[in-house]
């Protein structure tokens, strides 16, 4: 498996490879290097960012806290579809806590400014 490793601004092309009793990977320029290969062969992990509604309108971008199972991100959309909100007064708010049973909490990713 090749990937572009994303842990430091070096953006190494990744091999990697399961050798029976070992996951071996190549090409990386730091330890991250390898902590990521590793994560990203045996449970990739992704943050999730998206929109949710606001009441009374618009919409408000908000992410995960912390990165989720990529079998996960479906499920996690799913479930903020249709969502609708109160404008939060933070960045970093918590909109949803532990969502979908990941951990993850969604939190506003921007300050909300009103139009008036």
């Amino acid at each position: 498996m090749n990937t572009i490793c994303i842990e430091c601004p070096m953006g190494c092309m990744l091999d990697i490879a399961d050798k029976g009793d070992e996951i071996v990977v190549t090409g990386h320029s730091c330890r991250r290097g390898v902590i990521y290969g590793h994560q990203e062969y045996t449970a990739p992990r992704r943050v999730i960012t998206t929109l949710v509604e606001l009441e009374g309108g618009g919409v408000l971008p908000v992410r995960t806290s912390c990165a989720v199972d990529k079998p996960k991100i479906r499920e996690v959309l799913r479930a903020l579809k249709g969502v609708k909100i109160a404008p939060p007064d933070n960045v970093g708010e918590v909109i949803i806590k532990n969502i979908c049973g990941t951990d993850a909490d969604i939190i506003s990713a921007a300050r909300y400014h009103s139009k008036s």
